[in-house]
């Protein structure tokens, strides 16, 4: 998976850490799904997600805090975090930061 494509500082990281239960449940479908709905949401700049060993943390990116707000509110998210809560996660911790600087060895 490639970098997620963000401008120049300032704009906001939802940084989403988690254990997963056993097996897949259907959150490989909603994970997805969710993707593809955060792309047509105003604001959204991108997500970058890495899981090993039952440890995942996925990041997504937005233009500024009401953007990352109002994701969080959109139906079909709140489904998806009920579902998480009662089925996919035994722990998991959000955090928002904006982030003030961006570089990497390409830019």
């Amino acid at each position: 998976m490639p970098f997620a494509e963000t401008p120049s500082p300032p704009y906001v990281a939802v940084i989403f850490t988690s254990t997963r239960t056993e097996g897949d449940n259907g959150y490989a479908a909603m994970a997805q799904a969710m993707e593809e709905r955060a792309l047509d949401q105003p604001g959204y700049l991108g997500i970058e997600s890495a899981r090993d060993a039952g440890l995942g943390i996925t990041v997504s990116y937005w233009a500024d805090e009401q953007a990352a707000k109002a994701w969080k509110q959109v139906a079909a998210h709140l489904v998806a975090q009920r579902r998480g809560r009662s089925a996919w996660y035994t722990d998991y911790r959000v955090r928002v930061a904006v982030v003030q600087r961006d570089y990497g060895l390409q830019g």
